[in-house]
């Protein structure tokens, strides 16, 4: 408990509200916890905190944007991805409170657990120090850098766009490897370009391990243009 408040930078008056949030319900039934004593009704709360604080930066921030854009952009930084992504920064994973089964099939590393915890926490934080607390850390945590996050929403899309806006060619993507029990299965996916073999991701299904790999592609092309230009 007291790791995880000094890497949130926020010490619980309610201790007991923090040890709720990291609770998963396969704990909870392990354990024969009382049914409602896991996090899923501080997730409830913490998802409507989370959209109405980055609904009003949104607002604030991009005054001449349409509702559906508004929406389009606040769906991008708040999906599953892009929470699982700000959960691992904090090392959230490490502190959950998750049942044997669970924890021995990744749970830890499973973005929706990961997501659902970091919404937890902020319900848990908005309880204990109201509104103000909860926005510090989202804005700290969550939407400290909107373009960055907002790739997490469909990279795949975002590095087509990317591609297509300075050669014409099709982003492409090659299944290298499944690693693990079928379980707790990881899939590798490899991002090319023609036979430009751009990033490989990691995901539990194909699917989020090609936005694994165009995310980090999209990166990787931003931080060296000249790799587009030398296929064009």
């Amino acid at each position: 408990m007291e790791n995880l408040q000094k890497a949130i930078n926020y010490e619980f008056r309610q201790e007991g509200l923090l040890r709720h949030a990291l609770t998963h319900s396969s704990y909870a039934n392990e354990h024969h916890l009382d049914k409602l004593y896991n996090n899923e009704r501080l997730e409830f709360l913490g998802d409507a905190v989370l959209e109405l604080v980055s609904s009003d930066v949104l607002f604030r921030q991009f005054p001449k944007m349409q509702e559906g854009q508004l929406s389009k952009k606040r769906a991008s930084l708040v999906c599953e991805p892009a929470l699982a992504y700000c959960a691992r920064q904090i090392g959230l994973g490490q502190y959950l409170r998750l049942g044997h089964g669970e924890d021995l099939n990744g749970g830890r590393e499973r973005d929706s657990i990961l997501s659902d915890a970091l919404e937890a926490v902020i319900g848990a934080m908005y309880l204990d120090g109201g509104i103000g607390v909860a926005r510090n850390f989202i804005m700290t945590f969550v939407l400290n850098d909107i373009e960055h996050n907002e790739l997490f929403h469909d990279s795949k899309t975002a590095l087509q766009e990317l591609v297509q806006s300075q050669i014409k060619e099709t982003v492409s993507y090659e299944l290298v490897d499944a690693v693990g029990p079928e379980h707790n299965r990881s899939f590798i996916v490899q991002a090319m370009i023609g036979d430009l073999r751009l990033c490989t991701g990691s995901g539990r299904t194909k699917q989020a391990a090609g936005q694994d790999a165009a995310y980090k592609s999209i990166l990787m092309l931003k931080a060296d243009p000249g790799l587009l230009k030398s296929e064009a």
